[in-house]
């Protein structure tokens, strides 16, 4: 049975000279942390846990010591009868975070993961490729250890989304060349190098708990830090969509929800109060440009019976309407729990 509430480490791996060290080969031997974050997705989870210590097991060679540390942020501690019917030995551990909030469970796997040189971050409804682990690796080291390396996320679906929705594009992501710097990324796919972490004394701000982009604001804040961030595009992980997120109104509620963050975020970055009054008209007009636009787009869609022309239009829409509402503080809690 796995470990739980510990943050303990399992997995041997070759020997190194010291923690972060460098083994004889040139690579990086130190101790890695793959974090989970879950919430009442038991069946995810249990699919994931045996992928990813199996990614460990490809990649001891690289790592002194490894381990998965599932972060329960359910309230009612749902997913520790997942990781209780684990064989044991598995190198599994547990913590339950009953604060609400995805930053509330990302600051607790940086808490928990204090003995450890790197942190990986993955979603629970996501799967790792062959080699994911290693590949992410390997770029950090033949990057010079940036404070982070970001990899592709592909989504697979458990229904096929109508034409309408395939056509948006609503969830095609970015890929460019591996080693390339990047200033901003996510959390579904991401090794962050803790010590760089710590010497920039980051957490997760709780006030994105409920709206999401807290990991865009994280990210940015590691670049304006003075730290690097790479693309490693070999580190692939599929995420599964599930039929209720590839609906019209999901697919546009994610677009005005991106909006909406990256305006909060923009302006909690601005500065003092003559800064932070610039950039929301900055943000306003940006975002009314692409309310106007989108609007035409999906006019020239209705015009023209072109699905690709509506969908696309009502994309650059909604996310112009969640810039502008994000400009002047109103918060879309895409993450609000209602229960």
């Amino acid at each position: 049975m796995a470990k739980s509430d510990t943050a303990g480490a399992s997995v041997t791996g070759c020997s190194s000279e010291g923690v972060g060290g460098i083994h004889a080969s040139g690579e990086f031997t130190g101790t890695l942390t793959i974090a989970v974050l879950t919430y009442k997705r038991n069946v995810d989870l249990e699919a994931l846990l045996p992928a990813l210590v199996a990614q460990m097991a490809s990649a001891r060679a690289q790592v002194a010591t490894a381990r998965v540390l599932v972060i329960d942020n359910d309230p009612a501690a749902s997913a520790r009868s997942v990781l209780e019917s684990q064989p044991v030995g598995l190198p599994v551990d547990y913590v339950h975070e009953p604060v609400p909030g995805i930053s509330s469970a990302r600051n607790r796997a940086l808490a928990a993961s204090a003995d450890s040189d790197l942190l990986v971050f993955i979603d629970d409804d996501e799967r790792p490729t062959e080699g994911w682990l290693g590949h992410l690796l390997a770029t950090y080291e033949a990057a010079d250890r940036p404070a982070a390396v970001i990899g592709p996320v592909i989504s697979t679906f458990a229904v096929e989304p109508d034409a309408w929705v395939a056509s948006g594009d609503f969830f095609s992501r970015r890929r460019m060349p591996t080693g390339t710097a990047v200033n901003v990324g996510a959390t579904n796919n991401l090794l962050l190098d803790l010590r760089q972490v710590r010497e920039l004394e980051l957490t997760f701000d709780t006030g994105f708990g409920t709206t999401g982009g807290e990991d865009t604001l994280f990210t940015m804040q590691v670049v304006a830090g003075g730290r690097r961030m790479v693309w490693c595009d070999e580190a692939i992980v599929h995420d599964v969509v599930p039929a209720a997120r590839v609906t019209r109104s999901w697919v546009l509620g994610r677009a005005l929800s991106s909006g909406n963050s990256w305006s909060l975020i923009s302006v909690r970055l601005a500065g003092g109060l003559r800064a932070r009054s610039s950039r929301r008209l900055l943000l306003s007009g940006r975002g009314l440009l692409r309310l106007g636009g989108g609007s035409a787009r999906w006019m020239l869609g209705v015009v023209s019976r072109s699905s690709r022309h509506r969908a696309k239009g009502l994309r650059t829409a909604a996310r112009g309407l969640g810039m502008v509402s994000g400009a002047w503080g109103y918060r879309y809690e895409e993450y609000r729990r209602t229960a």
